[in-house]
């Protein structure tokens, strides 16, 4: 079955660019048919959609976050990737890849089949 798992650094520093990797097992990013996600938790808050990848390579992002953020793929390696410019501390929270059947651009868990367990990431100098 299909299973996700990001990967990256846990602090970053204010104006810095944020990087994080999810690879997939069990499932293809390029064959199935499905979008793969960044989702996020700040402190005390819902989630966030940031944005997701299809398996043609297309692109889709928040309009909030869309100045900043960029997702790209390798293929080789099965993994799709988020990096996030300019950060914040408002920009700390919990990342999450996820995989789901339709652009749903939601924060609701529902929508989302497949999710990787979730990596924080603290934005402090």
């Amino acid at each position: 079955h299909v299973q996700l798992q990001e990967s990256g650094p846990g602090q970053v520093k204010p104006s810095q660019t944020l990087s994080l990797t999810c690879t997939v097992s069990g499932g293809s990013i390029t064959s199935d048919y499905a979008y793969w996600n960044w989702i996020r938790q700040p402190p005390g808050k819902g989630l966030e959609w940031m944005g997701a990848i299809f398996n043609s390579g297309s692109v889709y992002y928040s309009p909030s976050l869309k100045r900043r953020t960029s997702i790209s793929r390798d293929t080789s390696k099965n993994q799709f990737t988020l990096q996030l410019s300019s950060v914040t501390p408002e920009d700390t929270a919990v990342y999450y890849c996820a995989r789901s059947n339709a652009l749903l651009m939601t924060g609701w868990v529902r929508d989302y089949g497949h999710w990787g367990q979730g990596t924080q990431v603290t934005v402090s100098s």
